[in-house]
Formats: C-alpha cells, sequence, structure tokens
C-alpha cells in the first residue's frame, strides 16, 4: 500500500515552489562530517526542502528557506523554465494545453535525472570509497555511481536514470549522468528532453544539515544553452526509507485514459 506521506504524483511536484512565510529565529550551523579521506560524508537521509512544507508545515518550511538565504545558498527553482527551442516531435505548449496529462510521473513511471530528486519523498546516501549509491523511496529506485574512474559500460542502454560517473572537485561530488531516455519530463510539465540530453550533478554538503545540489542539463536537440536547476536538501536523522507502490490506488491512470479515448483536455471542472 501507499506509505502515509505518499501524496498524489502531479499534485506534490507543484508545492515545491510555494513561497515562504515570515522568517523564523536560526540557530548556528554544525560543520559538515568528513570521511579517512578528508572529503565530505554526503551518508545520510535527505529531502529536498520544498518537501520540509509537507512534513513539518509552513513555520518550519519558511524557517528552511530564511536559513538558506541566511548560508548565501542560491534560491531553490525546482520549476524553472528550460530555455526551449523548436524540436522534432510534441513542443512543451502542446503538453500545457493538456494540463500536463501526458506527464510520465503521473502515470507512475520511473521519475528521471534530476527530477528525482525534487521529489517530496526521502532519499538515503550511502558513501563508500569506490562508489556512492542512492536509495530513493519514489519508485524503489537506486543509483550506484563508481568513484574509481571506471568509464560507463559499453553496452549502456537508454534508461530513466541512465549511466552515473562520480568524481571530487574540491569538497563538491560532481556526476556525469549520460543513456537517459527521452520518456521522463525534468522538471513541471511539458519540459521535455531527448536521449542526447547529459546531465552533470553537483553535491555540496556545505553543513550537517545540509547539501547544496545543481544539476545542468545540455540538449542541444531541445533547449538553446544549458539549463540549471537547484535545490538544498536536508537531513533527516530519524526518516527511513519506506515501502512506496505508485501504481496502487493511483486513480489518474484510468481517467487520463478515459478523457483521452473521449478526446477531451483537462479543464477546471474536470481536475
Amino acid at each position: 500500500m501507499f506509505a502515509t506521506r505518499a501524496w498524489p504524483a502531479v499534485a506534490a511536484v507543484t508545492l515545491l515552489a510555494i513561497a515562504p512565510l515570515a522568517a523564523q529565529p536560526s540557530t548556528p550551523e554544525r560543520a559538515a562530517p568528513r570521511t579517512a579521506a578528508g572529503k565530505p560524508d554526503l551518508s545520510g537521509i535527505w529531502v529536498a526542502t520544498g518537501a520540509i512544507l509537507l512534513f513539518e508545515g509552513e513555520q518550519a518550511f519558511a524557517a528552511a528557506r530564511t536559513a538558506d538565504a541566511a548560508a548565501g545558498r542560491p534560491p531553490a527553482n525546482p520549476d524553472g523554465t528550460p530555455p526551449d527551442k523548436p524540436a522534432a516531435g510534441a513542443q512543451p505548449q502542446d503538453f500545457l494545453s493538456r494540463r500536463g496529462i501526458d506527464d510520465p510521473m503521473a502515470r507512475c513511471l520511473l521519475t528521471g535525472i534530476p527530477r528525482i530528486n525534487f521529489r517530496p519523498l526521502p532519499f538515503e546516501i550511502v558513501q563508500l570509497p569506490d562508489r556512492v549509491i542512492m536509495l530513493y523511496e519514489i519508485h524503489h529506485a537506486f543509483r550506484i555511481i563508481p568513484t574509481d574512474g571506471r568509464p560507463p559500460p559499453e553496452d549502456a542502454e537508454p534508461s530513466y536514470l541512465g549511466e552515473s560517473s562520480g568524481h571530487w572537485d574540491g569538497d563538491t561530488f560532481v556526476v556525469d549522468v549520460t543513456s537517459l531516455n527521452d520518456k521522463s519530463w525534468i522538471s513541471g510539465v511539458g519540459t521535455i528532453h531527448t536521449e542526447d540530453m547529459k546531465v552533470t550533478e553537483r553535491y555540496t554538503r556545505d553543513s550537517f544539515e545540509t547539501i547544496r545540489y545543481e544539476a545542468t542539463m545540455v540538449d542541444p536537440a531541445v533547449f538553446t544553452k544549458p539549463f540549471t536547476i537547484r535545490e538544498t536538501f536536508r537531513l533527516r536523522p530519524n526518516e527511513r526509507i519506506r515501502e512506496y507502490e505508485c501504481i496502487e490506488s493511483n486513480e489518474d491512470i484510468a481517467r487520463f485514459e478515459k478523457l483521452l479515448q473521449q478526446g477531451a483536455l483537462p479543464t477546471e471542472k474536470t481536475q
């Protein structure tokens, strides 16, 4: 069954861009822990700051955003609009006119990179000497990111999460993602891409409780220039990864199929 925090797939994402309320008092931030090799230790269970609104409410969310501003972290933009240019096939405006009826996420398909990191469910990072493992509650997804310099497999096929390889740039963990399929969206409605998209992720644990996250996407067939989105991840030390089954109780699939068969597009009355 759904975990109690597994909110409807489409509606949950829109909450991530809600503006903060009044500022709340903050406490001094503790330094990030380090491994025996001297690198910041990314290990822990994390959530995107946007999820704090759902986990703890408006005051906690506002306090988190205020703390980020005080620490000089860039504003989050998980629903930022990519710099689109004409490309073959369906265009973002086509999806907008259908109010997101084609969103792969609403059909319980595996959320791709980087969108999976913005979902309002926790994920765990396990940092080992030769790899970093990421375990997502959403979709039972996982990523194994080598850090020992090995190249991506030669027989890699396009997939939702692609192939990742990582290295350190000072205190920032950099992940290059290739071999992505074109079946996922980047962020909001209609943010499509092709199989040629490449993603560069940057994870910087700048305090004990936070990781600055940045993902830059390059896809010449769709974007006029590189497109970057940012967020701050927050440590959830008392959280755990639970079972999540998206397809169970998902009424969107049947509703969308009925609308498509009728040739009807969603309106305010059908939402």
